[in-house]
């Protein structure tokens, strides 16, 4: 009996192992760091090139942002402190990012805000998320860092 509560117990721990194993494999494996002059460098033209139109110039998004525009949809929000970008862990970003809101929202969720993996690298898309990340204060970079980031 206890012999066969223990090979259950270690098979379960060898699933989770794998599970986790798993989803770590998939997770991106570079990462958003705002330290890092050259990624914020070439982050900053990448945003420029590609987000600064909807997100704007000064990470300060779309006026209204929380607020549904006639479409039915949310305006892009900032991407500075008054937005909600740094509630959200980095890999979230990051697949938001490269496959668009449809990659974390419920079924049949309305957004404009595209996939950018066709057009943009896993580093390109980094390096955006650090130049974000660059232009927040040390507290929020805290507070994002606790969730995730």
């Amino acid at each position: 009996m206890r012999l066969t509560i223990l090979l259950a117990g270690g098979g379960a721990g060898l699933a989770l192992a794998a599970a986790l194993g798993g989803w770590l494999a998939l997770a991106p494996a570079a990462g958003a760091d705002p330290s890092d002059p050259a990624q914020v460098a070439r982050g900053q033209a990448v945003y420029a090139d590609f987000c600064a139109s909807c997100h704007g110039a000064d990470l300060e998004g779309q006026p209204d942002w929380k607020t549904r525009n006639a479409a039915g949809r949310l305006p892009a929000p900032p991407h500075d402190v008054t937005g909600h970008t740094w509630h959200h862990p980095d890999a979230m970003l990051f697949d938001i990012t490269k496959n668009g809101i449809a990659a974390i929202a419920p079924p049949g969720y309305e957004s404009d805000m595209p996939g950018f993996g066709e057009a943009l690298s896993d580093d390109d898309i980094w390096a955006a998320l650090a130049f974000i990340k660059s232009r927040w204060p040390a507290e929020t970079l805290r507070r994002q860092q606790a969730v995730g980031g």
